[in-house]
């Protein structure tokens, strides 16, 4: 039930005379080009970029601090037919870049392997067993993907053995950096490449399409590899703009045209019917990919994205899925308890975060738990379990709060952290977890503002019901794919009415047919919005923010108005 009081913030409408001449250039309705303004393309020239995405508008990869050092080395190695171990974090990122990076280098170099640390084991980050593992193997190059750019000790230990290292990271640098060969991170100082938010598998793709131009390796080949590139790309949350736009355009495009055998598995095992896009990957794709990490081990996960049969990948996919149904079952029960605490507790209504800790709880579904309870407590939170004798974290945030700058703060109290201003994890003694609690509520209580307490809806801007057509639908369908920092477009509108068929969907959803003065009628859903009912068959006017969908059903598809908020006229006044 969705009665929770939230803030509706428009975005700031650009200057007239932009948007009017933008209007004009693409022949497009008015609020078309007002939001293309706002998310900063003005000219007729950027406005094909953005709905023609193409592959040349991607940048040269040796703009980035390295790239050649990292390339020689390559070289090198499979000119003197070195051993090299391909390193990949545990979650969907790590995963798909291994799969990306091996399942293209295998065509051209077969000395090679690759890694995944025990998520429970070994935990984040290079490990101590992974560099060993190398040395037990006469590995002489590791190239670790989404991970070590913290890990000054452990390439100092490989580098002990003579094992050399390629980092690519997407994370924040440390104050030092690890001795290696290459570090390939736009995010490091120094860095002039032109595009900062790479997923992990970004950062190596790139490392790949460098491989391919100086080793004369097929870019086509490679580029059949951005399936797995768009899954990280969305499932890692990172902006969608830019570089990562055009990968996932291209991505997303071969996810539905020309599926891997283990993606078309997974899409058969999940039951999915609809066309893949960025929902899909978020909430069905993405998440059964993640469950091998974080029940059992991520090879599994591995295994699945390089099978290259039908038979093969329906088992891996069935063995996946079997863990994401149990990731479900740890996920609902721990966050019933974890609500559950949070109620109980004396501060329940006036804390500004949430640091909880049960020593049972399965350590793979706590940063999913975590973000569960800001969901209904929105504030900064940390869900803590017990974890090879020590105390390991998730920590979640919310809009615009930087979490790991308040942790931060917090770190004499940690044996070790790292994340970034939205996510991070972190490693405690137990007899730390009561200060570490009240030194982070004082933190954020001293630097969190009232308004991030409440959860925010980013509204793109008023819309006249009489505006929306499918002329309109079309050209804001073409507008994704969407994510952070090019979000699916949300609109309001204002002073609505029921026309009187509104009904309660599964005693729960509200099914509405709403119409705006003398507008025609726009049929709408307003998920878990139950609670609206009463005042709505009354005829009370109303205010929505909504987002566009396509509804089929029958074989007749419609615009449907996906309600995200409703705001009574009598409440404003």
């Amino acid at each position: 039930m969705t009665t929770q009081i939230k803030r509706w913030i428009t975005k700031q409408l650009p200057e007239q005379d932009k948007a009017k001449a933008l209007s004009k250039a693409l022949n497009v309705n008015p609020y078309i080009a007002v939001m293309l303004v706002q998310r900063g393309i003005e000219t007729f020239d950027e406005a094909k970029d953005f709905f023609r995405p193409s592959l040349d508008q991607l940048h040269d990869p040796f703009l980035m601090r390295d790239m050649d050092k990292a390339v020689t080395r390559i070289m090198q190695a499979i000119e003197k037919n070195d051993r090299i171990l391909i390193y990949g974090d545990y979650d969907v990122d790590g995963t798909t870049s291994v799969s990306v990076f091996y399942g293209f280098l295998k065509n051209y170099y077969t000395n090679i392997e690759y890694y995944i640390p025990d998520r429970y084991k070994e935990g984040y980050g290079v490990s101590k067993a992974g560099i060993e593992h190398a040395r037990d193997t006469n590995a002489k190059l590791i190239v670790s993907l989404d991970c070590g750019i913290r890990s000054v000790e452990m390439v100092a230990l490989a580098k002990s053995f003579g094992i050399d290292f390629i980092i690519c990271d997407h994370h924040n640098p440390g104050d030092e950096l690890p001795d290696a060969i290459a570090i390939l991170d736009p995010k490091q100082k120094n860095c002039k490449y032109p595009y900062k938010e790479l997923s992990g598998c970004g950062v190596g793709f790139k490392l790949l399409q460098a491989l391919c131009d100086r080793a004369g390796y097929s870019s086509e080949l490679l580029f059949e590899q951005m399936d797995l590139l768009a899954i990280s790309i969305c499932s890692d949350i990172v902006p969608i703009t830019g570089e990562n736009r055009t990968f996932t355009y291209f991505g997303i495009q071969k996810l539905n045209e020309a599926p891997r055998p283990g993606i078309q598995a997974i899409v058969d095992v999940s039951g999915l019917k609809k066309t893949i896009d960025v929902n899909t990957i978020v909430f069905t794709i993405g998440p059964r990919i993640n469950a091998a990490g974080r029940i059992d081990h991520a090879f599994a996960a591995v295994e699945l994205l390089l099978a290259s049969n039908k038979t093969d990948a329906a088992n891996f996919a069935e063995n996946v899925n079997d863990h994401n149904l149990v990731r479900r079952e740890f996920d609902e029960t721990i966050t019933g308890e974890a609500i559950g605490m949070i109620q109980s507790s004396v501060n329940a209504e006036t804390a500004c975060s949430t640091v909880l800790y049960k020593e049972d709880w399965h350590k793979g579904v706590i940063g999913i738990v975590a973000s569960r309870c800001i969901e209904q407590y929105h504030r900064p939170t940390i869900i803590l379990t017990h974890s090879n004798g020590k105390v390991a974290g998730s920590a979640r945030s919310v809009p615009d709060y930087d979490l790991y700058e308040a942790i931060d703060k917090c770190s004499d109290l940690l044996i070790q952290f790292g994340g970034h201003k939205y996510a991070a994890g972190l490693t405690m003694e137990e007899k730390n977890i009561d200060a570490f609690r009240v030194k982070f509520e004082e933190v954020v209580s001293a630097t969190i503002r009232k308004e991030q307490l409440i959860p925010m809806i980013s509204i793109d801007l008023d819309l006249p019901l009489n505006q929306i057509d499918s002329r309109f639908f079309n050209i804001v369908r073409q507008m994704g794919p969407f994510g952070p920092q090019n979000m699916q477009p949300i609109f309001v509108s204002r002073n609505v009415v029921d026309d009187g068929t509104s009904r309660i969907l599964k005693d729960k959803h509200l099914k509405l047919n709403i119409r705006q003065q003398d507008s025609v009628t726009y049929p709408a859903i307003g998920w878990q919005m139950h609670a609206f009912y009463d005042r709505i068959k009354n005829k009370e006017p109303f205010d929505i923010c909504y987002s566009l969908e396509e509804n089929e059903f029958n074989g007749k598809k419609t615009i449907q108005l996906m309600i995200r908020d409703i705001q009574f006229i009598k409440d404003r006044n």
